[in-house]
């Protein structure tokens, strides 16, 4: 598939975010050029105190960094059981398998719905950043949700460019909780499971 190249002057952009440290090099790298709606939606978090805990990092981040301009905060409904009803039949998949594919497009889904109703130029994710997110298929289902509703997906893998490693750099600079789990209960028990190898 052929990246295009874009470039933008203060278009209205949402972006499906899943930890601070991931929307950090997001808005530093794409601020100047989009008014940033940054879309908290993650009901594949499983433990509330860690869907609380991302959230708070991520507001925490936003009013601490110098963006030179306000980036505004979307608080979606916290809604683990429609992430459980999709996973149904899907508890042994392994990570990066058909389960995470249903993850990525019932979260952009919503970020595409919230789009489209905020009258959004763009909609977009960080979970291109993770280097343990297919960035290929993020951008597909993105731009098959984009000709549902009517607004375009910014194709993106924010890997490239030393993305991944800017993120970590600023969760040093701003001291940001990392995780090294996606937030649902399948990642989680796959990363104890190597701990414990």
């Amino acid at each position: 598939m052929q990246q295009k190249s874009y470039q933008f002057f203060l278009s209205y952009i949402t972006l499906l975010t899943y930890y601070s440290s991931a929307s950090g090099f997001f808005v530093e790298y794409l601020h100047d050029f989009f008014d940033i709606t940054v879309f908290f939606y993650n009901p594949n978090i499983s433990e509330e105190s860690e869907y609380q805990k991302r959230k708070e990092e991520l507001k925490r981040f936003l009013q601490t960094a110098p963006f030179g301009k306000e980036i505004h905060m979307h608080d979606a409904d916290y809604e683990p059981d429609l992430f459980e009803k999709m996973a149904k039949g899907h508890e042994n998949d392994p990570e990066r398998g058909p389960r995470c594919a249903k993850c990525f497009r019932l979260r952009l889904e919503e970020t595409a719905k919230y789009a489209k109703e905020g009258t959004y130029d763009y909609f977009c994710t960080t979970l291109s950043i993770s280097p343990h997110k297919n960035a290929d298929l993020l951008m597909q289902i993105g731009e098959e949700l984009s000709e549902n509703y009517g607004v375009p997906y910014l194709p993106s893998d924010f890997k490239k460019k030393n993305g991944y490693k800017r993120s970590i750099e600023l969760s040093r600079e701003y001291d940001l909780y990392r995780q090294d789990f996606c937030g649902c209960r399948f990642s989680k028990k796959a990363k104890e499971d190597m701990r414990c190898e």
